[in-house]
Formats: C-alpha cells, structure tokens, sequence
C-alpha cells in the first residue's frame, strides 16, 4: 500500500501512474531486500486484491480544482445571490401567467460562457451504418481531416431558458462585444440586462469597457470566483451540447460545423429548458 501509494517515476519509472503488473514487479524484485521475503512470489491477482479492499487506485487520476481566490466565499455568495433573485424573477413571471398579464421586463440574468477549440474534423471516407449480424454501430474509417477550430459563445436566459449564441474563430474581446450587442438586441432597452461569468480578459479590456460605458445601466456583471466556473449554470448546457451534438461529429468544413451548431441552439430554443440552481449554500461551501 504504502508503495502504491507513492508515483513510480519516484522510484525511477518512466510511468505517471501504476500498473497493477509494474506494481507486483516492482514488489517482487524490491520487496525481499527490504526484508519481506514473501514479496518475492507476489502475483498481480493479490496486488489488484489488495488494492481493491483499501479502494485505493494507483492506476487512475482524478482532477480537482484548487481553490486559489482568496475572495472565494465572498464571490460564491454574489453568485448565487444572483440565483435566488432569479427564482424571484421566475415565480413573478409565472403570476403574471396565471392572471395572463405581461410579466414585468425590468431585469434579466443571461448565464454566459465561450466553449473554445470546437474541432472541425472531417472523414476522409464514407461512414458505414449499422449491419444486423456484421456491425451494431455506425463504423468509421480511422483517419481523418482536420479544418480548424472554432469558439461557442452562449448565454442562457435564467427565467425563460432561451439560449443566445454566436459561433466564431476565436473568443476575442471583440467577439464578447459582438455577444453583447446580439443580447442589447434581444431585450427592450428598458430591460437591465445581468451577466454571470468568468474572469476572462476580455471582460475587463479597454475596448469593452468602452463598449459598456456608452451604454450605462444597460449591463451588469457578476464573475465567479477563479476555479469557480462550476458555479455557472451554462456549463450544464455545454456538457449536454458535447454529449448530445458534438461528440462523434464530423463535418465537410468549418461553415458546416458553424452551421450545423446554430442549428443545434435553434432545436433547443423549440423547448427551451429553464436552468435552476440546485444545490443548497451549506453543499457549495
């Protein structure tokens, strides 16, 4: 255990992590002189037995994100401050259903992120479809086309659901501008118009500053902490998009992907899907 419990490139592996049969290797050739002469008959079966009863895994990494803000707790708290407003701002609109009335359009809250390095990837053959009794699956050829990269950016409207979404080459201050104008575009200009987002560069440039100063009171912002990108509900719909569109995807060209993602955000706004905030403030803590 104690030796799985330590990297083998400490011990003079080329090797990030354990195998269970680098591991029972290393015990048998190491473990006698070290005065466990049973070590030398050791067999992986018993090693994988052992590691298996302490639940301990040398052979798998798992990420975590350190939290290096020192004003965590204190951003944490605007953001979801932002989220119980958001539940106030959803059962108001849900009166004004109910007495069929216009609900009031004073304030809103876009969650908002960019999903950079999109792969245009294309086949260089025909995929195959699924053959009963020769392959279940669609069969791919193995080698592929590459036709660059392209960045999502997307907001998602708390209280209706609504995604808004542009597709470009890069995420540049210049393409967060382009993002804010689509928003400016959407709402009445009496509408105060609330972002939750991340700390990216391009919020705070000059040249969005200047953007944002002819334009006061339209735009607030509320940024997560740094490593706190999870406190941000659009990350949810990210993770669904790569599942259910993006993964597998292969296109003729970059147009295409760009063309065949807006028309993704169109199939979602059909039905659009209200995020909520789930999580109680004693598990986010």
């Amino acid at each position: 255990m104690a030796l799985a419990c330590r990297k083998a490139k400490e011990l003079g592996y080329p090797h990030e992590v354990w195998t269970t049969g680098l591991l029972a290797r290393h015990a048998r050739e190491h473990g006698p002189a070290e005065g466990h002469s049973c070590l030398s008959r050791l067999a992986q079966g018993t090693v994988c037995k052992i590691l298996d009863a302490q639940e301990v895994k040398p052979h798998k990494v798992r990420y975590y994100l350190e939290r290096r803000d020192p004003e965590f707790k204190a951003k944490m708290a605007q953001v979801l401050c932002v989220y119980r407003k958001v539940n106030v701002l959803k059962k108001a609109a849900a009166m004004a259903a109910k007495k069929n009335k216009t609900p009031s359009e004073a304030v809103t809250v876009i969650s908002y992120d960019e999903k950079p390095g999109i792969q245009a990837i294309a086949t260089i053959a025909q995929d195959l479809p699924p053959e009963p009794g020769v392959h279940p699956t669609f069969t791919r050829e193995f080698e592929y086309k590459r036709h660059g990269t392209v960045s999502l950016l997307a907001g998602i409207d708390l209280v209706t659901g609504k995604v808004h979404a542009l597709v470009k080459d890069r995420h540049r201050s210049r393409e967060f501008i382009d993002f804010l104008k689509l928003v400016d575009a959407a709402y009445p200009t009496h509408t105060a118009i609330r972002l939750i987002l991340d700390n990216h560069s391009a919020r705070i440039s000059k040249e969005t500053n200047a953007w944002l100063a002819a334009r006061p009171g339209r735009f607030e912002f509320t940024f997560t902490p740094t490593h706190g990108s999870w406190l941000n509900l659009v990350e949810g719909f990210f993770s669904k998009l790569a599942r259910s569109v993006l993964r597998h995807i292969r296109v003729a060209s970059k147009q295409e992907l760009k063309d065949r993602i807006m028309a993704a955000m169109d199939h979602f706004n059909d039905n659009p899907v209200v995020h909520s905030w789930s999580y109680k403030l004693k598990k986010a803590a």
